[in-house]
């Protein structure tokens, strides 16, 4: 037996079943049971069960007349908000697979998820249209977009919502500019307003548990972002053991403020509540005030963030007037939680911060401090249904407790496989025991209890206050800029974010005078603004190998920490 089943709560069984049905399902049950009970909470908004759902289906609907069917991928690129949930489910009860975009992405970022997706359809926020549309208009005919879907975000809010439950002050221009929709070369856009008014029936459901479910995008140590295949059973075992390792029930309440483009906020936040009846209060952006006023005015029960939002609120001057007794669960992931932040939690809240680990290919948790009993700065134990080892990356030798070596994981909710990469899926697993592993790429090793802690990474990513920055892709795009011959992306140390960007680069003959904030300011314009590096080292040459590789490992140790 695995040690830290020692630590297993007792409630819970190791191992879980995942349901044979959709995720479409999880709401349409919710639906049934709680028609009236709140499922969304946007500023003065509020949004039923059964309102979810109904809107949902006559947005497949309208997909459905779109000529989207059964397996076809769809591009949801949207900042936190109920038109985001809708869509979601939308396209799962279209029989059709959500393609989460991060909307921080600009448009050559984006020609690549279109094509690489194949999808012809997307829905988005007017504010994010123009960059699809310059996106899909670049591309040749036969791979742009054949529709785009938008909304504004004063769909789901009243633009003129005072007090408590306006949003703040500094984002009205954000969210309140009726922004008028692009042309899209070579097809159609269509208001949201009319998309969730289609009268047409709902597609017949034809979706199973083995059936592709979600296609969200991945990054690695080369070339461009690679789709991971996550069929509905695997989000569904994710979704399910979630709701139960945080105590879930109906009555939860979540702050929904991390990204639900990202995997753990679709799984670990999203899907949960849906399944489990419960509401979301929805945050398009991080603000601390807001954060500790919505805390407050809802009693939220649940809350998944990220390291950076937790110091943020505590350093608020206006902490004090907030009542955060409601919250009962407080977890996450993506950096470390600071040892002393996680132990005021503790003293001064009774708040006892589960960290956990996951990645894109693992659905979210792979790894998860049990509630009752986490340990601080730790990974915590293999979840549920999953089998985690450290493995000598080079013997692939399983290495005994305390040493370091490659974390690889077995589970329900390991992704199926890089969407059109045969050899990138090869490459990424090896088999243990008849059992197929998948390599993380990261370094850790596992004390005598059976919990993981991260010690170094295989793969050359930077994490930004939770992003995960892949140095290869910033590298490709930086090399579209007219003045750069070669550069070099690495870590640079952040006091607030952990980790932030910084290129090293040398110009082209002629371009001498390319200044490094020139090429800051370019990076902002051509990519989203977490990978954009922040410091950019004008150089006469790279160090390179004798085989003419850039010694990028050289350039990261003479930063001076890593």
């Amino acid at each position: 037996m695995r040690p830290h089943y020692k630590f297993w709560p007792r409630r819970l069984p190791h191992h879980l079943t995942p349901p044979v049905t959709s995720l479409w399902d999880n709401l349409a049950v919710s639906a049934r049971r709680y028609p009236d009970k709140t499922a969304l909470v946007f500023f003065d908004r509020s949004t039923c069960y059964a309102e979810l759902a109904a809107q949902a289906e006559r947005l497949a609907a309208f997909l459905a007349r779109l000529g989207v069917g059964k397996g076809d991928r769809v591009l949801l690129d949207m900042q936190n908000c109920p038109q985001l949930v809708i869509a979601h489910f939308a396209i799962l009860r279209a029989n059709a697979v959500v393609v989460p975009v991060n909307p921080m992405n600009r448009a050559e970022e984006l020609k690549h998820y279109i094509t690489d997706s194949d999808a012809r359809v997307a829905i988005t926020t007017a504010d994010l249209a123009g960059e699809l549309a310059r996106a899909s208009d670049a591309l040749p005919q036969p791979g742009r977009l054949r529709h785009l879907i938008i909304t504004h975000f004063t769909d789901a809010f009243d633009a003129d919502a005072t007090g408590g439950d306006a949003p703040p002050q500094a984002w009205r221009d954000w969210l309140c500019t009726r922004h008028a929709p692009p042309a899209l070369a070579g097809g159609q856009v269509h208001a949201w307003s009319g998309a969730i008014a289609c009268a047409d029936p709902p597609p017949p459901l034809d979706t199973g548990a083995e059936d592709l479910a979600l296609l969200p995008y991945t990054s690695g140590t080369t070339g461009l972002p690679k789709g991971c295949m996550h069929v509905h059973a695997g989000i569904q075992h994710n979704t399910l053991a979630s709701f139960h390792w945080g105590n879930g029930t109906p009555a939860n309440i979540a702050l929904a403020v991390i990204p639900m483009f990202h995997i753990t906020g679709i799984v670990s936040m999203m899907h949960t509540s849906i399944y489990g009846g419960g509401a979301l209060v929805v945050m398009p952006r991080w603000d601390r005030d807001l954060a500790g006023r919505m805390i407050s005015r809802h009693r939220v029960t649940h809350w998944t963030n990220i390291p950076t939002m937790v110091i943020d609120l505590l350093g608020s001057p206006h902490l004090r007037d907030y009542d955060l007794s409601s919250l009962a669960y407080i977890g996450g992931g993506g950096a470390a939680m600071p040892q002393a932040v996680a132990q005021r939690l503790l003293d001064e809240f009774g708040l006892r911060f589960s960290e956990g680990y996951g990645l894109t290919e693992t659905a979210a948790p792979s790894h998860s401090n049990p509630p009752d009993a986490p340990k601080q700065q730790c990974l915590g134990i293999p979840f549920v249904s999953t089998d985690a080892r450290i493995l000598d990356p080079d013997t692939l030798q399983e290495l005994p407790p305390g040493e370091q070596g490659e974390i690889v994981i077995h589970g329900p909710q390991v992704f199926r496989g890089y969407w059109k990469r045969p050899e990138a899926t090869a490459a990424a697993f090896i088999e243990i025991e008849g059992k197929r592993f998948f390599r993380s790429g990261d370094l850790g090793r596992m004390d005598e209890d059976g919990y993981f802690f991260m010690t170094d990474r295989l793969k050359r990513m930077i994490n930004a206050s939770g992003f995960k920055v892949w140095p290869a892709e910033v590298e490709a795009l930086m090399f579209r800029h007219p003045a750069i011959q070669e550069a070099c992306v690495i870590a640079t140390r952040d006091a607030y974010r952990g980790e932030s960007v910084k290129a090293v680069v040398v110009l082209r003959h002629g371009f001498e005078a390319t200044t490094a904030e020139d090429i800051i300011a370019w990076c902002r314009e051509n990519m989203a603004v977490y990978k954009a590096p922040r410091q950019v080292a004008l150089v006469a040459a790279l160090p390179k190998s004798g085989s003419g590789k850039v010694m990028w490992r050289a350039l990261q140790e003479a930063e001076g920490w890593r």
